[in-house]
C-alpha cells in the first residue's frame, strides 16, 4: 500500500510480521473457545477445509455441528472483531497525529455521540428500515456518527480554515448535545431503554459475515487513503510552517484525514456499538516500540488494534459463561486507568 515501509526496513516488516502472526493464532484460539472447547488445530483444519484449493484434500474428522458453530457464529464474530479493532486503532493513531493531541481518540470530536444518537432513534421509534439487509440501527447510527462530525466540522471553520482546536472544541459541544438528546430519547422511551442502553456498552453478539461484509469496503477505502498520507503526516509533526514549506496543503490534508478517520469510526461503530478506549490505548503502546514515524504506526496500530479487540472480545464471551460482558465495558476497564496515566504524565510534563 502506498506510504508503508520500504522492504529494507528489515525491524518495520519484522514488526508487522510479528503483529499478523499474533492476529492469526489469537484468531484460532478465540474460535476455539467457548461453550462447546474445539482445539485450535481442528479448528484451523475447518476453516482450511473450506478453501477451494485445500479443502478436498483434508478428510472431515469432524462432526458438522462444530463447522456449523466455528463458520456460521464464531468465525464471523472474530472476523468483524478484527476489523473493528484495525478501524478505531487507525482512526485513534490519525486523529492523534493529525490534531496534535496524545489525549485525542476517535470519539473526541462528537462521532460517537451521533452515532448514539441515531442508534436511540432508530431503536425508540422502530423504524422498519430495511437498507442492503441491514436494520435501522446500523444505518441510523452511521449516518448520526458522520453528520455530527459535519456539524462539528462547520462550527469549527473560520473562513476558509478550520483551526484543530477550534475542531476538538466544536466537537465536545456537539456531543455533548447530542448524549444530552440521547438521555432525552431514553427518558421518552423507557420501554427500549435497555436496548439503547445494551446498545451504547458495545458488543459483538450479533456478529455476522454480512455485517464484516458491509464495513469492509469502507476500512479498505480509508485504510489506503490513510497510508497514503503518512508522509504527509510525518510533515504535520515538524508545524505547519515547516510542513508548508515541503509542500504539503496542511488543510487540505488535515480535512481529508479528519473526514476519513471518522469515517473509519462511524463504520466500526455502526456494527459495535460505542467501544471506547481501543483509539487512545493502542498508539500510545505502539508509538513506545515505533516512534513517531506514521510509515510504520499506522499498520501497526491497526493490527495492534485487532488484537487488542481480539483480546477483549474474547474475555467478554469467556469469562462470566453463560453470561457475556458487553465488550465496551472490557475496555473501559483498562483504558479509564490508561487515560488517568497519560493526564498524570501531561501534568508532569510528559508527552
Amino acid at each position: 500500500m502506498p506510504g508503508l515501509p520500504h522492504s529494507g526496513s528489515t525491524k518495520q516488516n519484522r514488526l508487522l510480521s510479528v503483529l499478523l502472526l499474533v492476529t492469526l493464532g489469537l484468531t484460532l484460539l478465540a474460535a476455539a473457545g467457548g461453550a462447546v472447547r474445539i482445539s485450535p488445530l481442528l479448528v484451523g483444519k475447518i476453516i482450511l477445509s473450506r478453501l477451494p484449493l485445500v479443502g478436498p484434500r483434508i478428510p472431515v474428522t469432524w462432526p458438522a455441528t462444530w463447522e456449523s458453530i466455528i463458520l456460521q457464529f464464531r468465525l464471523p464474530r472474530i472476523v468483524l472483531n478484527i476489523l473493528v479493532g484495525y478501524a478505531l486503532a487507525l482512526a485513534g493513531a490519525v486523529f492523534q497525529g493529525v490534531l496534535q493531541n496524545s489525549l485525542a481518540d476517535p470519539y473526541l470530536i462528537g462521532v460517537s455521540a451521533g452515532a448514539a444518537l441515531g442508534a436511540a432513534l432508530a431503536i425508540i421509534t422502530g423504524y422498519p428500515l430495511q437498507f442492503f439487509g441491514f436494520g435501522a440501527v446500523p444505518v441510523f447510527s452511521f449516518v448520526g456518527a458522520m453528520g455530527s462530525l459535519s456539524l462539528a466540522y462547520r462550527l469549527a471553520r473560520r473562513g476558509r480554515s478550520v483551526p484543530m482546536l477550534n475542531l476538538v472544541l466544536s466537537g465536545i459541544a456537539v456531543g455533548a448535545f447530542f448524549s444530552a438528546l440521547v438521555s432525552l430519547l431514553i427518558f421518552f422511551g423507557r420501554e427500549n431503554m435497555e436496548q439503547v442502553v445494551f446498545w451504547m456498552m458495545g458488543g459483538f453478539a450479533g456478529g455476522s459475515w454480512r455485517k464484516a461484509a458491509a464495513i469492509a469496503p469502507y476500512i479498505l477505502f480509508a485504510s489506503v487513503v490513510i497510508f497514503a498520507h503518512a508522509r504527509q503526516m510525518n510533515a504535520l509533526l515538524l508545524g505547519d510552517a515547516a510542513a508548508l514549506h515541503l509542500g504539503v496543503e496542511v488543510e487540505k490534508v488535515r480535512r481529508r484525514l479528519v473526514f476519513t478517520a471518522a469515517l473509519l469510526t462511524a463504520a466500526a461503530v455502526s456494527v459495535s456499538g460505542l467501544i471506547a478506549f481501543v483509539g487512545l490505548i493502542v498508539p500510545h503502546m505502539v508509538r513506545v516500540v515505533t516512534g513517531p514515524d506514521h510509515r510504520i504506526l499506522l499498520p501497526a496500530a491497526a493490527l495492534s488494534g485487532s488484537i487488542l479487540l481480539l483480546l477483549a472480545d474474547t474475555a467478554a464471551r469467556t469469562l462470566l459463561p453463560p453470561a457475556e460482558i458487553p465488550v465496551g465495558i472490557i475496555t473501559a476497564l483498562c483504558g479509564a486507568p490508561f487515560f488517568l496515566y497519560l493526564l498524570q504524565r501531561r501534568r508532569d510534563g510528559g508527552q
